[in-house]
């Protein structure tokens, strides 16, 4: 009997996916594990393993924003009649091959009268709409703006592939071309929202007005932070960050005070005695955070080869769920972008984030005497539901500590 294969809820909080690329196509013979399509999900794009065995007889067409659990595909034996699988399922229409693109020629209208009733004209295709290229390929060049029509693509028939939009992307601007149309003419370029983007504002959206925020900034001394990172980098087989040091102090700063290590459970606040610390990292369609665990029993080499290896695989839309889910505390860090301070927005289900600025040389006292000195703020956002400003204030003083004297990281 044939089989309907639904969308796989892929993350803890996809509510719907894109097939991005199909693996296979109808007539294929497909088993159990193997590989049917490369799907967008919120968090990263990731490849969709079958269950079912046979011949795959309906795809639904690629690009389209499906929801969770409804019908994708359907397989069974060749030739067997599937439709009533997909009858009252709302599935995705299959896409229809493309029509002789024919213009309709204008109906005269005599001046002052109402145009006659008739059905309208089918839509011209347009020439970016005419252009041969993959579902990846239109994607991509959507969201970085770039125009189909100017490619030459290397796929088969001239068809435009991924590689084709990257070459695009990296080659050299042309010459600036003098445009005849008149000063300050409006323009803009719209792009389709990400499953990505849609999750991080709704999620975050929830966060913000339902999570009642308040806010705790410390500046502290750096000093001996950048000492010690530049003594240890001399010696350990990866190079150490500075915001190694402090997810690897607030890691142990959290053992300290557990109540900034909890979770908001409605009817129960959830203390947790473990340290699993997400570290936000940005990519181009928005923001993923990868999740260090157990940070607190990790050495400083440990911490910086796994949020490496975490960079890498974000980039590459790699991550899997097990890299993002379960975090304690999270940790937002621009000061590589020379960023002095900022406010996070609370990442659920943690009580707090961390929004680390950049380290900077200014004019100090020390021990009574006026010196340069390297300073760090931080702000920490706490959900008022869970953290109390005392609770939080003293988790900053041994955050404070900790880096000031990187040394007790040590013991």
């Amino acid at each position: 009997m044939a089989e309907l294969i639904t969308l796989p809820k892929m993350s803890d909080t996809m509510t719907e996916g894109v097939i991005v690329k199909w693996t296979v196509k109808v007539g294929d013979t497909v088993k159990s594990g193997d590989v049917l399509a490369e799907v967008e999900t919120d968090k990263a794009t990731m490849d969709m393993e079958g269950y079912a065995k046979g011949t795959v007889l309906y795809l639904a067409p690629e690009g389209q924003a499906i929801p969770v659990d409804a019908p994708i595909a359907v397989v069974g034996a060749a030739g067997e009649a599937f439709e009533n699988l997909l009858n009252g399922s709302a599935a995705p229409a299959a896409a229809p091959a493309a029509a002789p693109e024919v213009a309709a020629p204008a109906a005269e209208t005599p001046a002052g009268s109402a145009p006659a009733s008739s059905p309208a004209p089918a839509p011209v295709a347009s020439s970016e709409e005419r252009v041969k290229a993959s579902p990846l390929a239109k994607k991509i060049a959507a969201e970085k703006g770039i125009a189909l029509n100017g490619i030459q693509g290397s796929g088969e028939g001239g068809r435009i592939i991924k590689k084709d939009i990257e070459s695009a992307q990296s080659a050299p601007a042309p010459a600036a071309v003098v445009s005849a149309s008149p000063a300050g003419q409006e323009s803009y370029t719209e792009v389709p929202v990400s499953q990505m983007r849609k999750t991080i504002a709704a999620r975050l959206s929830e966060s913000k007005f339902t999570a009642p925020h308040f806010y705790l900034t410390v500046e502290m001394n750096m000093d001996k932070a950048v000492e010690a990172r530049e003594a240890m980098n001399q010696i350990s087989d990866v190079k150490i960050s500075m915001n190694d040091l402090v997810v690897k102090a607030c890691s142990m700063a959290l053992i300290k005070h557990p109540k900034i290590n909890s979770s908001w459970l409605g009817d129960k606040i959830r203390i947790n005695h473990h340290v699993h610390i997400g570290v936000a990292m940005a990519v181009d369609e928005g923001l993923l955070v990868p999740v260090v665990r157990f940070a607190n029993q990790k050495s400083l080499s440990q911490i910086s080869t796994e949020v490496k290896a975490y960079g890498a695989k974000a980039k590459e839309k790699k991550l899997q769920p097990s890299d993002w889910q379960g975090n304690t505390f999270t940790i937002s860090n621009l000061g590589m972008f020379g960023i002095d301070e900022f406010t996070a927005i609370v990442n659920p289900p943690d009580a707090c984030i961390l929004a680390v600025g950049t380290v900077k040389d200014q004019v100090g006292v020390v021990n009574g005497e006026i010196k340069p000195v390297k300073t760090m703020k931080v702000t920490l956002s706490c959900d008022h539901r869970v953290v109390d400003g005392t609770l939080g204030a003293q988790f900053l003083k041994t955050l404070k500590e900790y880096l000031e004297e990187p040394v007790k990281l040590l013991v």
